[in-house]
């Protein structure tokens, strides 16, 4: 028993089972990573710091359609219109009623929920591609409407949204920004984290995995799928609304449906049902691009490519999305739980028992 319990892969309590991190070697490693955290934006540069940050700010709808598509089974392909969602709601109380940073976050967070409430309506009568046209008909709806605003008021480059403000101080640096997102990204993580483990959770998973059997079980399988809607609309406005922010302006044109395509590559990519995994394709999908790029500098392709370096981009993206979904559909989150036992049982090899003979 002493063993067990001190390998910390054997779980001897109830209690143990609630824990976030099992073993002293994942708190030590957690508390290192976090420290790298905190002291990344002192050492990093200008770019790898508006990478940092964009990585930061896209987790957390990474997050949200992770909850809704991973775990609650539930196809959107409205995510860029709840994260335009958020972003409008925060330029039009900002420029029409110059409202403080403080009453545009939670207006933008009841955007969302509200959009969650009237869209997931649908999912209790659809599934499958029927589902995903209905929200892919939120994404125009919302798209339509914020386009409208900035043509009957004149924006014709967007919305110009000043930094928040607490006082006299600005929210206007890089590293000042990358405190407050990193703040955000684990408040996201911590709060999915822990709503997976409760009650809701449960049922998502349970719907996730067959409907009728879950209704069987007691579960109310409209109010979980509407509740999934919701609280992945309200993260992914929460988001959008700090895109607004960060980027200082809000046009249609920043929220296409390709923004949509990137979020559902991370959960793809990073691995279904997996938190780690969004995190994981976040920074693959964010970085890649970046990645190209680099790449064809090194190879002394960038001159004679630069007329068709969008199209090099897409063709790379979609080639990606098509080798995780056939050699590696659990995703980046699938390598690295094999890297990870392979870690574990070395230098020890699995061999199958001996039978009879």
């Amino acid at each position: 028993m002493n063993v067990a319990r001190s390998s910390g892969y054997y779980r001897t309590r109830y209690g143990e089972d609630f824990a976030l991190l099992d073993t002293k070697t994942q708190k030590a490693w957690c508390a290192v990573f976090v420290a790298a955290l905190l002291a990344y934006p002192f050492v990093a540069g200008p770019l790898a710091l508006d990478l940092a940050n964009q990585v930061l700010l896209a987790s957390l709808g990474a997050i949200a359609l992770m909850l809704l598509t991973g775990y609650a089974g539930q196809i959107s392909l409205g995510h860029a219109g709840l994260l335009a969602a958020g972003a409008f709601t925060t330029g039009i109380l900002f420029k029409e009623l110059a409202a403080p940073f403080w009453l545009t976050l939670p207006a933008a967070a009841l955007a969302g929920a509200a959009l969650g409430v009237i869209f997931g309506l649908p999912s209790l009568r659809l599934r499958g591609l029927y589902l995903a046209v209905s929200t892919l008909a939120l994404h125009f709806i919302v798209i339509y409407a914020g386009g409208e605003y900035e043509t009957r008021r004149g924006f014709s480059t967007g919305i110009i949204v000043d930094p928040p403000r607490l006082g006299d101080w600005a929210l206007d640096e890089p590293r000042a920004w990358y405190f407050v997102l990193l703040a955000a990204a684990a408040a996201t993580l911590l709060f999915a984290a822990n709503l997976l483990r409760s009650r809701t959770g449960r049922a998502w998973r349970a719907i996730h995995g067959r409907e009728a059997v879950a209704a069987a079980l007691g579960i109310s399988v409209h109010r979980a799928k509407l509740s999934a809607f919701v609280v992945s609309s309200t993260i992914t406005a929460i988001a959008g609304c700090l895109f607004a922010y960060y980027r200082g302006f809000v046009s249609a044109e920043a929220f296409s449906l390709y923004l949509t395509i990137e979020y559902v590559a991370m959960v793809i990519i990073g691995g279904m049902g997996s938190l780690l995994g969004a995190l994981l394709g976040t920074v693959f999908v964010v970085l890649f691009p970046y990645a190209i790029d680099a790449a064809m500098n090194l190879l002394g392709l960038a001159e004679r490519l630069s007329s068709v370096v969008f199209a090099v981009n897409y063709s790379a993206f979609g080639l990606v999305m098509i080798l995780f979904l056939v050699f590696e559909p659990q995703g980046l989150v699938g390598l690295w739980r094999r890297a990870q036992d392979w870690f574990l049982l070395w230098p020890f090899k699995q061999r199958p028992l001996a039978g009879p003979r």
